[in-house]
């Protein structure tokens, strides 16, 4: 009887090994056998169908680009493949958190051009602010109006002061922890 290389049959071991020397057939049988289960663990961490594709397809891929330094503990890839998944579902929630907005109150939003007093309430309640930014050395203070109020990118910023791109994100860090603090100390 002649042995058949049928992929839906295959040790996870034999699959990674096919993976490391470029065998995409390989990946997508992985991919059949696993994506349903690593799809139903990305629904745990992820909040949007669009998040939990970018989970299962970045978990894949890696897969792909790491077969060749994966170690199976046991016969099968699952437990790698969800601890991938929720790798990247911890990053991704990173990097949601770090462009995360707060809402500004009904007060800040009010419309100067149809309520004077608009302007001189928002300017009273945002004083301490201000008065922190005020504070910061002239660098920081000039980093903080390119960035962070005018909205410019760190790589401009730092070619208008004469700095690098990472000392310019290191301010912006800096400054925002110190902002936050402000707000959080006025509030109390």
């Amino acid at each position: 009887m002649s042995q058949q290389n049928n992929t839906d049959t295959d040790a996870d071991s034999e699959l990674l090994a096919r993976l490391v020397i470029g065998d995409s057939e390989a990946l997508a049988a992985l991919f059949d056998r696993y994506a349903p289960t690593v799809t139903r663990y990305a629904w745990a961490v992820a909040d949007t169908k669009m998040d939990v594709e970018e989970l299962v397809q970045d978990t894949f891929v890696t897969v792909w680009l790491k077969s060749d330094t994966i170690v199976l503990p046991d016969s099968s890839l699952l437990p790698w493949l969800l601890v991938t998944c929720r790798n990247h579902g911890l990053n991704l929630r990173r990097r949601h958190e770090k462009h995360r907005t707060d809402e500004l109150s009904d007060e800040l939003r009010a419309d100067p051009r149809t309520d004077p007093r608009a302007n001189d309430e928002a300017r009273e309640q945002l004083r301490w602010v201000l008065d922190e930014i005020e504070q910061l050395d002239p660098v920081d203070r000039r980093i903080c109006e390119l960035c962070l109020i005018e909205g410019r990118p760190y790589s401009e910023a730092a070619e208008q002061i004469g700095i690098s791109v990472d000392a310019v994100k290191k301010r912006v860090s800096r400054t925002r922890a110190r902002l936050k603090k402000a707000v959080t100390d006025n509030e109390n």
